[in-house]
């Protein structure tokens, strides 16, 4: 099995693996959660707490997947069923793969109307309509775009023609090629506002948000917070890995390039952090976290700073450039899924399946007005599968694939493909049998029951 091929191509390099994964891991909770959780709960103290979950549950999770799509060379599902047939286990494990699938198509219905949130707001930005405005009328501006379901239509639209586009034209001449000038683009792009960000006079104030060390800060709530937010911000549980992971070439080493996959997307939420709190500091405004930090107090700074009008809009642009990675990847297991299983080409699965997100897309926009009283459980449309994905189907998952790394799947397949040490290797399976699915587990737990 190990000797297969994917029929959907192969990463040219490694380092195109590693830049793929990164993308799909990089998205807007990058850009302004992570800051913002890490200055709330103990900043430096929060990050090692958030690295330490990182290398005990995110890793491990991220190198099962990997492992389990290189070896099969098939599809989440497809790929399931043949890992658990070759260790004789049941086929039913492939509900995970199943499960992961619909929580990546569901999560681009609601992800595809925040993308068109970002393209409108490049649009806006560069056409300087954010220049010198206040804070309410920034909340009226965003808050007046919900209000119109037409504008949000055609970006979401833009949006995910734009995504479609990329997963109809394959691995290689798709997402590749895309990979190979989007990630440089973002990182450069960080670069250039982390250096405008220095020219604030506030740098030393946002450097002290998100990195003094305040251990008093710490509580328990902080941990769950730093274990749930290092398993979601590496795309887990929705089988983009394992899909990426088919695609690998068999002589990369999964250990040592998951390790790189989460240093980036550690670094990118840190730089971001670094580039965007010293522009709020430095015009008083209170660090926000959500869409009110990102579409109402980052555009008024902006637009009351010099040169704000440009950087604003490269802002956007980096923001776009992480929501676009990451929205093509959510697409792309089951456009694979679909190709293998059918025989479809990929260009009809591509469309097939954008169609169907589109429309799903449409209920989310409706959420904020036209459809804005349809509610399932008190929540409106995109709330609910805002809720039900993260909450309930990413956190399973992520359980599920644990349990069949380190209990269905045997010692010596899982070692022929990861290649670690003996040592390295007990470790890792006894994170698999025992401490990813507990941890995760906790996170279920309490995102569905909070603690007060």
């Amino acid at each position: 099995m190990n000797n297969k091929t994917s029929i959907q191509g192969s990463w040219a390099s490694r380092w195109i693996f590693i830049l793929a994964a990164t993308g799909s891991a990089v998205g807007l909770g990058n850009i302004w959660k992570f800051p913002y959780i890490t200055g709330e709960n103990g900043g430096g103290a929060f990050v090692l707490v958030y690295l330490a979950c990182i290398l005990l549950v995110g890793i491990p999770i991220m190198m099962a997947e990997v492992f389990i799509g290189r070896r099969a060379r098939k599809n989440p599902i497809n790929a399931l069923t043949d890992v658990a047939a070759e260790s004789a286990g049941s086929k039913s494990w492939s509900i995970i793969g199943m499960m992961g699938m619909l929580s990546g198509v569901l999560i681009f219905s609601f992800y595809s109307v925040v993308g068109g949130w970002v393209l409108h707001y490049i649009k806006i930005m560069l056409t300087g309509e954010m220049l010198d405005i206040t804070s309410d009328q920034a909340g009226a501006a965003f808050g007046g775009l919900l209000e119109d379901p037409t504008t949000l239509l055609l970006w979401h639209t833009l949006f995910s023609i734009m995504t479609v586009a990329v997963v109809a034209a394959g691995v290689n001449k798709g997402i590749e090629t895309v990979t190979r000038v989007m990630m440089p683009a973002l990182f450069v792009l960080l670069l250039i506002l982390l250096g405008y960000a220095t020219t604030t006079g506030s740098f030393g104030d946002g450097w002290n948000f998100m990195f003094h060390f305040n251990f008093s800060a710490l509580t328990w709530n902080s941990a769950l917070i730093a274990l749930g937010h290092s398993f979601f911000t590496l795309s887990l549980g929705m089988g983009t890995i394992m899909a990426y992971g088919s695609y690998m070439t068999k002589q990369a080493s999964i250990g040592k390039t998951v390790l790189t996959i989460g240093a980036l997307d550690t670094l990118v939420a840190l730089i971001a952090g670094l580039a965007i709190f010293p522009i709020i500091f430095s015009n008083n405004m209170d660090p926000g976290s959500g869409p009110g930090l990102m579409f109402i107090s980052l555009p008024v700074a902006f637009g009351q700073m010099p040169f704000g009008q440009l950087f604003g809009t490269l802002f956007f642009v980096l923001v776009g450039v992480a929501a676009w990675t990451s929205a093509i990847s959510l697409l792309e297991p089951t456009v694979a899924f679909l190709v293998e299983k059918f025989k479809l080409s990929r260009l009809i699965a591509s469309i097939g399946l954008g169609i169907l997100v589109w429309a799903l897309g449409i209920a989310c926009l409706g959420s904020f007005n036209f459809m804005s009283e349809v509610t399932f459980f008190g929540k409106n449309t995109f709330d609910f599968l805002d809720y039900i994905t993260a909450n309930i189907m990413l956190p399973l998952g992520g359980i599920l694939i644990s349990l069949f790394a380190g209990w269905v799947v045997k010692d010596k397949f899982a070692q022929e493909e990861l290649q670690l040490s003996s040592g390295i290797y007990k470790l890792w399976n006894l994170s698999m049998k025992f401490t990813a699915p507990v941890a995760v587990a906790l996170v279920l737990y309490f995102l569905i029951n909070p603690l007060s």
